[in-house]
């Protein structure tokens, strides 16, 4: 059977993807303690960078008090250059691209992590999580050393080799805290309004743009994951969404990037209304002014087909943990020997590292494992 994402797919001028799978970005926290890429991590990537069209990384952070899990990759000096050369090359090797998704943790970054620093925010509020913080409200100063920071990060995923990056946001993580009404709450030129509360993720895409236009030699992409709600009162609601969607959309983002749990979710707030697909509402509000990229729970390809009813491109996460070769495997008519879980008595044919391996198995109901 054919399938509309085997097929090749042209995500911007000059960069074409061999179809329209990628990898999910997904946390390994497998790097050294110091952010450096391990031997370990490429093997993981080598694996399963063979099917898919493109990779998105486990996300790198941009400055080291900005880690919201242990073990993070970093992106955060010139010295980890190297180390993310080697990746980008493993997972280049075999014909996918290669894009590195960056963030900062803000009020979700946690001492243990950096430091024993405090974590810092727009505003002095914390994330309605049992160990969070009070964050440190950010000065000017700090915001406009973030911005740059972001377009350092860009400027290093340039060197490494990489054909682009993604900005982290989402997830409530820093670029999203500035947009919500829950946890910027300034009055300043870079909160209040909506339309002030965006000043800082566009200020990031426009900095990170220019980095860019001076450094990369050939076709980079810059795209742009977030999460359409916020359960928090008051948060992100699917109204502010559509305006950050509009607002990117006008700054020519090259992609935009769902982050749900499943790619048919319905609101996580309010009275749901089951019908009512925010993923799809959003895919016909973006009416292909840019590429989307759908996500979560697309484990078969009648869930791909679906998903590409309102985007351009899906995004696989748990299935390329649970098998590798899922898109070879559709290529070649296999479909019947796809593996859905993890089976602990393979585990060394999956190469995940440890640190990612002991996440899996401990998290009650995450992923389907066997013995």
């Amino acid at each position: 059977m054919t399938y509309t994402f085997l097929n090749p797919y042209t995500i911007k001028e000059g960069m074409t993807l061999r179809n329209r799978v990628l990898m999910a970005p997904m946390t390994t926290s497998s790097s050294t303690p110091e952010g450096e890429v391990t031997e370990d991590e490429l093997i993981y990537y080598l694996v399963r960078s063979s099917g898919p069209g493109a990779i998105i990384t486990a996300c790198a952070y941009i400055s080291s008090e900005g880690q919201a899990f242990p073990n993070g990759m970093s992106v955060a000096s010139d010295d980890h250059i190297d180390g993310l050369s080697k990746l980008a090359k493993i997972i280049k090797l075999q014909g996918a691209k290669a894009i590195l998704q960056i963030y900062h943790g803000g009020r979700m970054s946690q001492r243990q992590y950096n430091g024993g620093r405090q974590p810092i925010s727009p505003s002095p509020i914390r994330a309605e999580r049992k160990w969070a913080d009070t964050p440190k409200e950010l000065t000017d100063d700090g915001i406009n050393i973030l911005i740059h920071q972001f377009g350092a990060a860009v400027r290093r995923a340039i060197e490494a080799g990489f054909d682009g990056v993604e900005l982290h946001g989402a997830n409530t993580y820093l670029i999203q805290q500035f947009f919500s009404p829950h946890s910027n709450q300034r009055t300043d030129k870079w909160g209040g309004s909506i339309k002030k509360r965006l000043t800082f993720p566009l200020e990031v895409v426009t900095h990170c743009q220019s980095i860019v236009k001076e450094h990369a030699q050939e076709t980079f992409l810059l795209g742009y994951r977030f999460s359409p709600e916020e359960v928090e009162k008051p948060g992100i609601r699917l109204e502010d969404t559509m305006y950050l969607v509009d607002a990117l959309i006008n700054q020519q983002i090259d992609y935009l990037h769902l982050s749900v749990n499943y790619y048919y979710q319905p609101s996580l707030v309010g009275v749901r209304d089951y019908k009512q697909q925010i993923p799809h509402t959003i895919g016909k509000h973006i009416n292909d002014r840019v590429p989307l990229i759908s996500v979560g729970s697309i484990k078969t390809p009648v869930d791909a087909e679906k998903a590409l009813e309102y985007s351009q491109l899906i995004a696989i996460g748990k299935q390329l943990i649970t098998d590798p070769k899922w898109v070879q495997k559709i290529e070649n008519n296999s479909e019947e020997t796809i593996q859905n879980s993890l089976i602990i008595s393979k585990r060394s044919s999956y190469y995940i590292p440890d640190p990612l391996w002991d996440t899996l198995v401990s998290i009650p109901n995450w992923i389907p494992i066997r013995e």
